[in-house]
């Protein structure tokens, strides 16, 4: 599965299982095939030869490594940063594990102490996945104290990984209520940042202001009273100064140049309006209270966004006049015109920007009625709102009935709605993709205009008995629930504004993975699997009725990959039935007969993926006709120029339709065989980079962009091995190949080639 697992034995792809395999010898396969094509057909199971799969708790078999998740060690549990220099939001607990081992896993105590640390990493990972929660500095203290009773090495090692330990947040798992938890945080770090840089330009601007009121009244006759030049004069001997005297002279020497009335009084009054704003907590702030912006419905928020409006246009033409004004660039004849029809129009993205965006956060489960048509308007009318749907099942009862399957139906309606407005920031995710699209996340934040992320949980009851993170990670390998980014301000097309690379093996209808296995004789056996629709509604208690289990003394050929039959146009005289494998509990593998409803539905989802590829721009069908079409223009071409005898020259690809009047006797070079590039040697497939940011977060100094924005590597020895193991299991489309170590000294080696092996 595309599920970041970083160690621990099992990796991303690759399950390796020990599988009591008996193939038994074919019975009565006529009956047999008569009696699962009747199963496949109608749902209904006949005979002795077909079992029910209700209670026998199985599970797709490329999920057979991933029972228990704690000893793995991947994106989970997340820790809720502040203050990062790259405005990052949440870090998993690995890589603050990492980092503190590469401080402290040094010398002749190095193996000693990362065992130790890891140890400890578990041992929080467990924590967590049993309910524990709080700052990470607790859950570490706490289990470090656990684990170093009566062991003075263990008390060492951690004692020395707890004084490097310079981060500290709030621990998160991948549970319910992770989407709400995490974008909350990250959309107050925003705003805070937003809040900061609004205090230092009132701030200035009041201050500014103020000084011109100042100066002002030190320059009118009541500045220069007698008690107000002795109050100014400080804690010098006052008694030999005849203050009356100075009055009257400064009154009748320096000619007057007071304010007028009017630009005295609308300095005043942009005094007032600058201080008494409750959009934000400044020093000089005299609100009784701020706004609060997070909402739990649309309706809220958008009657927060409209009584507030008149208040918003206010500031914000008090912020554009006061810049004026302490420049001394106001002229009222010319300004106030313009000023008094200020936001007539609403204000552009430019203003709006100076203000917190809004937060909604609610269940695809309350979008129903007035709510659904609320965020309709909130995301046609550019509103400053950010709003996130969290979906907590994404394969429920069609609205239908009748056992009429419609998975993903409320989901794909709102995104497609959502980028049908063209102006929408969507972001779609299961929430155990969240943090490598962390940064498409802080964008959807920073972007000027309305944003939805819709992300499914993972948490559904009648999967009760997977990890919430696996559930999710099955809905994206499966397109049930494909993860993509909508970004409008990213370009004017949709090769620009539309990204999928965030999909397991986006060119494909559904990922393929090595199953590696032993059989009853202890012989290694390996094939691939590919996960689909099927195999995910195979996980969920409710579709059982969708399979049926193949006793092994009736396995046969007959029995194919159910996903074959997904591609297949002639379904006439069938002479196989669509098979899932599948384990037991005791890692048995189990074969079962799918029903032709369920092909038909993952015939839909493949449909639409299909189309959600062409907008990313893989598999363009207007590209590929005009493709074939030039191809067989210039094909006939060539045949004209070079006569009946048929050449080389008809076979090759023309790279435009110029290359058909060259001559046919010209010969074509062929082209250059790419060169082959060492095992040991560390590279990047550049032109495939998608620009995800995830290498050069890692280290900016070995991993650099290029012209193009495109990642390569620019300076292998600026970092360690670990590192490009790390970056080659973040990367979203596997093309960093980490090579060789090149330091035999550095430690973990072992391991760390070990992992790197998946990407040679």
């Amino acid at each position: 599965m595309q599920s970041k697992v970083m160690d621990a034995g099992s990796s991303p792809g690759m399950t390796t299982l020990f599988f009591h395999v008996n193939q038994g010898e074919p019975t009565a396969m006529d009956a047999d095939l008569q009696t699962q094509l009747r199963f496949v057909l109608t749902g209904k199971a006949t005979g002795d030869t077909l079992d029910a799969t209700t209670g026998l708790g199985l599970r797709p078999v490329l999920f057979a490594g991933y029972r228990d998740l704690t000893p793995l060690r991947y994106d989970f549990p997340l820790v809720l940063v502040k203050n990062q220099p790259d405005r990052a939001f949440a870090l998993p607990l690995s890589k603050l594990i990492d980092d503190v081992l590469d401080k402290v896993a040094q010398g002749a105590d190095a193996e000693r102490i990362r065992q130790h640390v890891l140890q400890l990493e578990q041992a929080i990972r467990t924590q967590v996945a049993a309910g524990a929660s709080g700052l990470l500095s607790v859950v570490w203290d706490q289990a470090a104290t656990a684990l170093g009773q009566g062991d003075k090495l263990m008390s060492d090692s951690l004692g020395r990984a707890r004084v490097n330990l310079k981060v500290d947040g709030a621990l998160v798992d991948c549970q319910a209520d992770l989407p709400g938890t995490l974008l909350g945080h990250a959309w107050g770090l925003t705003n805070a940042r937003r809040a900061a840089q609004f205090s230092q330009r009132v701030q200035r601007l009041v201050l500014k202001l103020s000084d011109i009121l100042q100066a002002d009244f030190a320059n009118s006759d009541a500045g220069k009273s007698a008690d107000k030049l002795k109050a100014s004069f400080g804690s010098g001997p006052k008694d030999i100064f005849d203050f009356e005297a100075m009055s009257r002279f400064l009154t009748r020497s320096k000619p007057q140049d007071n304010l007028s009335p009017g630009r005295r009084h609308r300095v005043t009054q942009l005094l007032a309006t600058l201080q008494s704003q409750p959009f934000f907590a400044t020093p000089d702030s005299t609100a009784d209270a701020t706004y609060a912006f997070a909402f739990a419905t649309c309706s809220a928020a958008l009657q927060a966004y409209r009584e507030r409006l008149p208040q918003l246009i206010a500031l914000a033409r008090a912020l554009a006049v006061a810049e004026l004004e302490v420049k001394g660039e106001y002229n009222a004849a010319k300004h106030d015109p313009l000023f008094e029809a200020f936001g007539d129009n609403g204000l552009d993205a430019s203003d709006l920007a100076l203000f917190p965006d809004y937060l909604v956060r609610l269940n695809a489960s309350d979008l129903t009625g007035p709510e659904q048509a609320t965020l309709t308007e909130i995301l046609s009318a550019d509103l400053p709102i950010k709003v996130l749907v969290q979906t907590d099942d994404v394969i429920e009862a069609s609205p239908l009935g009748n056992g009429h399957l419609a998975f993903a139906l409320r989901s794909r309606q709102l995104a497609s709605m959502a980028m049908g407005l063209s102006g929408v920031f969507v972001l779609q995710s299961p929430a155990s993709h969240l943090y490598p699209l962390r940064g498409q996340i802080q964008r959807g934040l920073d972007f000027a205009g309305p944003a939805l992320l819709s992300v499914f949980s993972g948490v559904v009851a009648t999967m009760a008995d997977l990890p919430a993170y696996l559930v999710g990670a099955a809905a994206l390998e499966s397109r049930v629930f494909p993860a993509f980014c909508f970004d409008p301000s990213a370009g004017s097309d949709w090769a620009s504004r539309l990204l999928l690379a965030a999909n397991p093996q986006p060119l494909l209808d559904w990922p393929v993975h090595p199953l590696a296995y032993e059989d009853e004789r202890h012989q290694a056996q390996s094939q691939q699997i590919p996960f689909t629709l099927m195999d995910f509604v195979a996980c969920d208690s409710r579709y059982t009725r969708h399979f049926a289990r193949v006793p092994r003394a009736h396995w046969s050929a007959t029995l194919a990959d159910a996903a074959d039959f997904v591609t297949r146009q002639d379904r006439e005289h069938p002479t196989s039935v669509p098979c899932l494998l599948m384990v037991d509990p005791d890692n048995r593998l189990q074969k079962l007969v799918v029903d032709d409803k369920l092909i038909r539905e993952a015939r839909r989802c493949r449909s639409m993926w299909n189309s959600l590829q062409e907008l990313g721009g893989f598999h363009n069908s207007h590209a590929q006709r005009l493709l074939a079409q030039e191809r067989q223009n210039w094909e006939k071409e060539a045949l004209a120029l070079a006569g009946s005898a048929p050449t080389a020259i008809q076979t090759a690809l023309p790279g435009t339709a110029a290359v058909a009047s060259a001559s046919a006797s010209a010969a074509i070079p062929p082209a250059e065989p790419e060169a082959e590039r060492s095992p040991d040697e560390a590279y990047i497939e550049t032109s495939r980079c998608s620009t995800c940011n995830e290498c050069t977060q890692i280290n900016s100094k070995m991993f650099a962009y290029d012209d193009n924005r495109q990642a390569y590597i620019a300076d292998v020895s600026a970092g360690s091995y670990a590192q490009l193991v790390e970056a080659a299991e973040n990367c979203q489309i596997s093309i960093i190949h980490p090579g060789k170590p090149r330091n035999p000294n550095e430690p973990g080696l072992e391991e760390l080639q070990k992992r790197a092996e998946l990407f040679a």
